[in-house]
């Protein structure tokens, strides 16, 4: 895995990924987009890792796209070769791991909309956060137009995705585009307080099932849902994670997972046979 554009580092169960171009405010470029979704395949093929956290070295997080290119920056490319998925692959959502974004400061255009794409974001109070695309003569990306109306309805994601418009980091949690706000100093900590909770508590494959279950459940039915979470019950209950759980809990002590996401993952998609 290349790392030119980006830091990779795992610790106790937990992987950080942070974006390094600090002289650069962390532009986005082809580079970061590849190294990115390198480090997410490789997270979430690895059952040692039990959380990812994604931040920017220095001030920021993100600022957008690396405009150096001045007017051949959005220029047209090669049909065959360009995907507004930002070369990203896997993204976030597919990862079989919790992924934090820790917007330890301005997350600006492709900046916000890589992090849209993580289950879970911190935002800084004093930095600025927006989808900007449009005020430069381009559209949102990163599949932007899915994740962003999952997270704040869509009458909020017509507003924020049609004006471009800036906003601070306590707004962002206030309207949903992050978990929650804190001082720029504090967003690492608490994301890192977040994935060791996760860590040291959590059943790692069962938390994979209700990850995938949870970015699918929009485009399935009600009673879709229900038949997918009765079927992964079935695939989960009765299983050691399902004695440890329940013993750790009484005998007041650290669970000791067994089960693997990489070994034990349930054949997806869960399909209904009755159609």
């Amino acid at each position: 895995m290349s790392e030119r554009d980006i830091r990779f580092e795992v610790d106790d169960g937990i992987a950080t990924i942070t974006l390094n171009r600090p002289d650069h405010r962390n532009a986005f470029s082809a580079a970061m987009g590849t190294e990115l979704g390198q480090a997410y395949a490789r997270c979430d093929g690895d059952d040692d890792v039990r959380a990812v956290i994604v931040t920017g070295a220095g001030r920021d997080f993100c600022v957008g796209a690396d405009m150096a290119a001045g007017v051949d920056t959005f220029a047209s490319p090669n049909r065959d070769g360009f995907s507004a998925g930002a070369g990203i692959e896997p993204p976030a959502w597919r990862v079989r791991k919790p992924v934090i974004a820790a917007m330890n400061g301005h997350a600006v255009g492709i900046g916000l909309t890589i992090a849209m794409q993580c289950d879970i974001r911190l935002a800084a109070i004093e930095a600025k956060y927006g989808i900007v695309q449009v005020r430069r003569g381009v559209i949102p990306d990163c599949y932007s137009h899915w994740t962003v109306p999952r997270a704040v309805g869509f009458a909020r994601a017509t507003e924020l995705l049609l004006t471009g418009r800036l906003f601070g980091g306590q707004e962002a949690a206030d309207i949903g585009i992050a978990t929650r706000a804190c001082a720029s100093d504090q967003v690492l900590i608490e994301a890192t307080k977040i994935a060791r909770d996760i860590a040291a508590n959590t059943a790692p494959l069962s938390v994979a099932i209700s990850k995938r279950l949870l970015w699918e459940s929009p485009s399935l039915t009600r009673e879709q849902v229900g038949f997918c979470e009765t079927e992964l019950h079935h695939h989960v209950m009765g299983r050691s994670d399902a004695v440890e759980g329940v013993m750790a809990h009484l005998e007041r002590r650290p669970p000791v997972w067994k089960l693997s996401v990489v070994d034990d993952w349930p054949d997806w998609p869960i399909t209904d046979s009755s159609g």
